[in-house]
């Protein structure tokens, strides 16, 4: 298969040559088109007012001045347009339940999926002060994409997937599971005229049995989303 990568951490960030070493095995070619800097948290915006600069680091690897979602549509209609997958992460930073709305990683794979392909976003939840272990989740990465390439997708869905943080080197067990729609801590500190968001990612509601709760349980969490 042919397949496109992307993310929001920028085109060098580890997470998207975690990506890469883990989708090799399965495919025959791989097209990088990825931020040239960090966009994170920039949701589905994508540029339409101003030209968008594209530097061509190798012969299939691409820096694009822009979003994760101008990567995603100029990789489907410039560079590689009859890819059979697309893949975005792996995100340094979880994305769950409501965080879908305002991630620049999901905002790549659902504007894949609104372009007719199909998608899988890859993220990976941080427990401060640990550090990512990225030659695990590379392991982890292609033992899921053994399973999803190959897994029924509906049209108009893609996947979301959300790793667990671990200082262990165990398999965590995958869980297919519903995604949460509890809100995040909506909690600002006021310091000398100005605010500061205090909330607190890990002490955010965890439904039992939402994505939230088994990732954070210590599980893989995969769900499918509509768009």
């Amino acid at each position: 298969m042919r397949v496109l990568l992307t993310n929001d951490d920028g085109i060098d960030a580890p997470g998207i040559a975690t990506l890469q070493k883990a989708i090799a095995p399965h495919a025959r070619e791989v097209v990088t088109v990825a931020p040239q800097t960090q966009m994170s948290e920039c949701g589905h915006r994508f540029t339409v007012y101003a030209p968008i600069p594209v530097e061509q680091r190798t012969k299939n690897a691409y820096a694009v001045a822009g979003t994760p979602a101008d990567c995603t549509r100029l990789g489907l209609t410039q560079f590689a347009a009859d890819v059979d997958w697309v893949l975005s992460g792996v995100n340094a930073g979880g994305n769950l339940g409501v965080d879908i709305y305002t991630s620049g990683t999901v905002a790549a794979v659902r504007e894949a999926t609104i372009l007719g392909k199909r998608a899988i976003a890859f993220s990976h939840f941080i427990q401060r002060p640990l550090e990512i272990d990225w030659e695990l989740v590379t392991h982890w990465t292609g033992k899921l994409l053994a399973q999803l390439l190959t897994q029924e997708l509906p049209e108009k869905h893609f996947w979301n997937v959300n790793f667990p943080h671990l200082t262990a080197t165990s398999d965590p067990e995958i869980i297919f599971c519903e995604r949460s729609t509890d809100p995040m801590q909506v909690r600002y500190e006021a310091r000398d005229q100005q605010f500061h968001y205090v909330g607190s990612y890990p002490e955010r509601p965890r439904a039992a049995g939402t994505d939230v709760d088994v990732c954070f349980s210590g599980n893989i969490a995969v769900t499918q989303i509509s768009i």
